[in-house]
């Protein structure tokens, strides 16, 4: 391979193996129940997602786990893989009080997105998830919802790792495919989120509200008509923003995690070299000696 193509060559330091997406699909299942069991849950349940996240956010934190310990069984996730989340968690804390509570401008968002789509799937998720804690940390923004966030901030960076074109899109268009799942991830995320605080309406007597035990069509057409009347002042704001650091920012940040993913080289396979025996080093010194010691033809220096 050539340098050129070393250059450009994606090293992801979480590969996915047949463990890793098991984990994926698991942790993603719970979030799928996690979100949408009010859903289905008929007008005695007694809904309030503020009663289920301590068990979701219980459940949560082994599967995270998981997915990294199934990663070190399929590929061997070492120190160095572990540095670097733990540094790009630290840089996603970090922007989450720059934006959190603000007509929802959240720049963590692009870094999410970048990093996914350097190193991958399964490395995203995890990013995202640990992100999401470490900022609601730094910011005072632990509650019920926190691991419902911290699942969808998941997908999103977890989406961006499968988009298509990781070894040979580069350039202005892997800026733009980028920017417009950014955008799309940026709109879904307030979409899915919404269904963790939206049952606690119920009750208000609004045309919005959620009826428990009402047909789920009936539901779904007044969560849409929720969504459209609370949440695009926040989401759309959250899209543009993330569209313009990808732009801008996007192709300094990519070459960034590559070169540094590149020089930790998480993918190198160790080799060992069988060690040279005593004997041997004592003969090609001797040999060495005689050929100093012997006359030939080549051109000495003269002697007095």
């Amino acid at each position: 391979m050539s340098r050129a193509e070393q250059s450009v060559r994606q090293v992801r330091a979480v590969r996915l193996g047949p463990r890793s997406v098991a984990a994926l699909v698991l942790v993603s299942l719970v979030g799928v129940v996690g979100f949408g069991w009010p859903l289905l849950a008929d007008s005695a349940s007694g809904l309030a997602h503020s009663q289920d996240a301590p068990w979701l956010f219980a459940a949560l934190l082994p599967l995270l786990l998981a997915v990294a310990t199934a990663t070190v069984a399929d590929t061997g996730l070492d120190a160095k893989a572990v540095a670097m989340l733990g540094v790009l968690a630290a840089a996603g804390a970090a922007l989450r009080p720059l934006g959190a509570g603000t007509a929802g401008l959240e720049p963590m968002f692009f870094l999410m997105v970048l990093a996914g789509r350097v190193l991958g799937p399964g490395f995203g998720f995890v990013l995202a998830s640990l992100s999401m804690f470490a900022g609601a940390l730094l910011t005072g923004g632990v509650g019920p919802w926190l691991p419902f966030q911290m699942l969808s901030m998941g997908w999103v960076s977890m989406g961006a790792g499968l988009l298509p074109g990781p070894d040979r899109l580069r350039g202005r268009r892997e800026l733009l495919l980028l920017a417009g799942y950014g955008a799309a991830a940026s709109l879904l995320y307030g979409l899915v989120m919404n269904l963790q605080g939206w049952p606690y309406i119920a009750g208000l007597g609004s045309g919005i509200s959620f009826v428990p035990g009402d047909p789920l069509h009936e539901n779904l057409t007044r969560y849409l008509a929720y969504v459209l009347a609370t949440s695009l002042g926040w989401d759309v704001p959250r899209a543009v923003l993330t569209v313009v650091l990808t732009l801008t920012l996007g192709g300094t940040v990519l070459r960034a995690l590559r070169r540094a993913t590149r020089r930790a080289a998480f993918d190198a396979e160790a080799a060992f070299l069988p060690a040279v025996p005593p004997a041997a080093d004592g003969a090609a010194d001797g040999v060495r000696g005689a050929e100093e010691s012997s006359p030939s033809t080549g051109h000495h220096p003269r002697t007095s």
